[in-house]
């Protein structure tokens, strides 16, 4: 049974993060819970204390809007992905942007860093996903498999998976340290949202378009369950860090959880 969180979430203190002089496109927490990271079409990325709402650092370069951020595991390093068709690397501490990655032809949709740090990923709307080495800059492989936009992308903390997804209505899980495709997930039959790895590379969650989460076992890329329940267009999932239960924000204004 899903439970509407709405009126918990209500009652609790909002704090306010303002400094961006247009509309922010993606936030991303450090893993510690202590800084946050906001992108923006600003073209500019912001570095913030969540504590005191305190902005530690703006972080300037991107000739266009900037789609997606993400910390590194130790929140040393990020990265941010823009219109500008480039992945740019930062160090944390001091500011500088260590590298510019080029090699996507279109706007850059999402970033992730493998939980070694070894790898980066980034999604875009040329439909590849590349792998870069973070500490070099150097880019390690590109997947083009994908028929349309790569919205989501997703390391597992252990296992060796990685997980694109994409308007093409498609999951696919890689071996990212070769390129391999290990299985191609096809069942949604609509536009790939999100998507998480559980804790412990048993079980990937997609969300998609066609109001439904899918839950898979990463053993053999069955679809283990459905989840419904007027769910609107989903943009995003993600699992407890206990494994045990499933977050999913939708369009109608909620955020829904529920069991495994």
């Amino acid at each position: 049974m899903w439970k509407r969180l709405a009126s918990h979430f209500n009652s609790l203190s909002v704090k306010y993060f303002s400094s961006h002089q247009s509309e922010v496109n993606h936030c991303s927490f450090s893993r510690d819970g202590q800084l946050l990271l906001t992108g923006s079409d600003d073209c500019n990325v912001c570095v913030w204390n969540v504590e005191n709402e305190k902005l530690l650092s703006k972080f300037k370069g991107h000739t266009g809007p900037v789609k997606a951020c993400a910390f590194s595991a130790d929140s040393t390093l990020f990265a941010s992905g823009s219109s500008d068709c480039t992945v740019r690397v930062w160090d944390v501490k001091t500011g500088q942007c260590l590298h510019v990655l080029q090699g996507h032809s279109k706007t850059v949709e999402t970033v992730c860093f493998s939980h070694d740090m070894n790898l980066l990923v980034s999604g875009s709307w040329d439909y590849t996903a590349i792998l870069w080495d973070p500490k070099s800059g150097r880019l390690v492989k590109s997947l083009s498999q994908h028929r349309n936009v790569i919205k989501a992308c997703a390391f597992s903390f252990k296992g060796g998976y990685l997980a694109s997804g994409s308007w093409d209505k498609t999951v696919r899980v890689w071996d990212p340290r070769n390129g391999r495709l290990i299985f191609l997930l096809q069942e949604h039959t609509g536009r790939v949202m999100s998507l998480a790895f559980s804790l412990d590379a048993i079980l990937l969650v997609t969300a998609a378009g066609d109001e439904t989460i899918r839950v898979w076992d990463c053993e053999d890329g069955e679809c283990k369950k459905i989840l419904k329940g007027h769910l609107d267009l989903i943009f995003s999932c993600q699992f407890s860090p206990t494994n045990t239960l499933l977050t999913a924000g939708t369009s109608d204004y909620e955020l829904t959880t529920g069991p495994t």
